[in-house]
């Protein structure tokens, strides 16, 4: 399956580097991929991905969406809603939506402006700031703490916990326990809170709705669902979009042309963050699991196995986007799939784009010029989510 010395591993940190040229290579040469040393299966074209991400029945989120947490098989309590199928994703996912309402995005949307420029305030007149640690680490947690309910002095310990829980050694995999794969005790503390503080946030919501569950009973969430709901949002929210920060700096400090143009022309910024969002995007890929056998390109993949979507790659497709390795604020994108599709697009998509679009140009309001010390830049040790811990500028105040 892979001939021609063509090999994939999601965990070696070589590959990681750089995996575009691989990446163009699978899709050329095995757009069905195997490793037999993981065992597992990968598909890394857009349409196979774009239609495998939709495609529920064959490709289970139901034992998780990592590959290390598909192939451990860990005991799953209810309320995961991103590691369920319909009908009772969707009765989960309809709850956990309401906290992505318009109106709680125009509502936070300000509030994350008002954060974004005292992070960025201290470095007027400064030589050097960081996209990470002085802005990524602390939006996505300050915008999901706004959003669900936990107190300020508490955000910090949940953007260590989530950013722990997705950790690995360089080169190896998540290590999975499989009768406690998934911990949230941290969080029953803030539920029982706002059992006697009511606010106008997510968990003050969950706690006093009533919905029909699939066996037709309507009844309220217990606590212990809805630890698991904010230790999901948390996790997901804080993590991923944390590392887009740290791709922004670099990729806008690889093109200067371009961030000049968002400098003079804000309407530009959307479409920046789009095009980001598909050229680095900070989930390179999702994990299914197969149910049944099911045929790509000639091959059978039993069910049983392990199913790779390379979100990356199927974002860097030639046969879907002209000239797919450059990066262009210009681009007609259509879609990508760096928040998935189907009945798993990531119910974040629209908070993440915002934090990005404030957050560009509250930078650009202040640093319009910058380079990018790639001495200082390390990288994230996940393979789960693809970004960098640190990405230090330095400015140009000229």
């Amino acid at each position: 399956m892979s001939g021609n010395g063509l090999y994939y591993d999601p965990y070696d940190i070589e590959i990681d580097r750089d995996p575009y040229p691989i990446y163009r290579r699978l899709r050329d040469e095995a757009p069905l991929y195997y490793n037999e040393r993981l065992d597992f299966w990968g598909l890394s074209r857009f349409a196979d991905v774009d239609a495998a991400l939709k495609d529920v029945k064959r490709l289970s989120s139901a034992k998780g969406d990592i590959l290390e947490v598909v192939k451990a098989d860990p005991v799953m309590p209810p309320g995961v809603f991103i590691h369920e199928d319909p009908p009772q994703h969707t009765v989960h996912r309809a709850l956990v939506s309401r906290a992505f309402t318009p109106r709680r995005m125009r509502m936070v949307e300000e509030k994350v402006r008002a954060f974004c420029v005292a992070c960025l305030d201290p470095f007027t007149g400064a030589d050097r700031f960081d996209f990470v640690t002085d802005l990524g680490d602390e939006l996505p947690m300050r915008a999901i703490g706004m959003l669900v309910g936990i107190p300020d002095a508490e955000q910090p310990k949940v953007r260590d916990f989530a950013q722990s829980n997705l950790r690995n050694q360089p080169g190896r995999p998540l290590p999975i326990d499989k009768e406690q794969y998934f911990d949230g005790g941290m969080y029953a503390e803030y539920v029982n809170w706002r059992k006697k503080n009511s606010s106008d946030d997510l968990i003050t919501e969950l706690l006093a709705v009533e919905f029909e569950d699939v066996d037709g009973t309507v009844r309220r969430l217990t606590t212990d669902e809805i630890v698991t709901f904010l230790t999901v949002i948390t996790g997901a929210g804080v993590e991923t979009t944390g590392r887009l920060f740290g791709w922004m700096g670099k990729v806008l400090a690889e093109h200067p042309g371009q961030r000049r143009e968002l400098a003079a022309d804000r309407s530009l910024i959307p479409n920046a963050i789009e095009e980001l969002l598909r050229y680095e995007p900070p989930g390179p890929h999702v994990a299914r699991y197969v149910t049944e056998d099911v045929e790509y390109h000639g091959t059978k993949v039993p069910a049983g196995s392990a199913m790779l979507l390379m979100v990356a790659s199927a974002n860097h497709d030639e046969r879907r986007f002209t000239d797919p390795d450059r990066y262009d604020i210009h681009r007609d994108i259509g879609t990508h799939v760096t928040f998935g599709h189907g009945a798993h697009y990531c119910l974040g998509a629209a908070l993440a784009r915002m934090e990005g679009r404030v957050a560009l140009d509250e930078v650009l309001n202040r640093f319009p010029e910058w380079e990018i010390d790639m001495t200082g830049a390390r990288r994230s040790p996940t393979t789960t989510v693809r970004g960098w811990d640190t990405m230090p500028a330095i400015i140009d105040q000229r």
